[in-house]
């Protein structure tokens, strides 16, 4: 049995991953869900009316959002409708 200094002396197997390996996963799943989430985001000139209510968007709001298709009240309504689905079943049965 190995004691706690003859670990630290000891070459210990690493398995196939080199050193830094575990934080350049990381790294790489972070950046490939970043991306993804950029892909998803709205682009373009976006619209001038909301496309749930009709409602005019502001040009304020078109310029500050890229490809914005939703007034702030209606984007507001599925921001909570959307956070509220994420919640799994444990938060459901309370």
């Amino acid at each position: 049995m190995l004691r706690g200094e003859d670990i630290e002396g000891s070459d210990m197997a690493t398995g196939w991953a080199g050193e830094g390996a575990v934080h350049e996963q990381i790294d790489a799943t972070i950046q490939d869900a970043i991306a993804r989430a950029r892909a998803g985001l709205p682009q373009g000139t976006g619209r001038s009316r909301c496309e749930d209510c009709d409602a005019p968007i502001p040009p304020a709001r078109r310029k500050a959002v890229p490809g914005v298709r939703l007034c702030v009240g209606c984007q507001e309504s599925r921001d909570r409708e959307q956070a509220g689905a994420g919640r799994g079943a444990r938060h459901r049965l309370r």
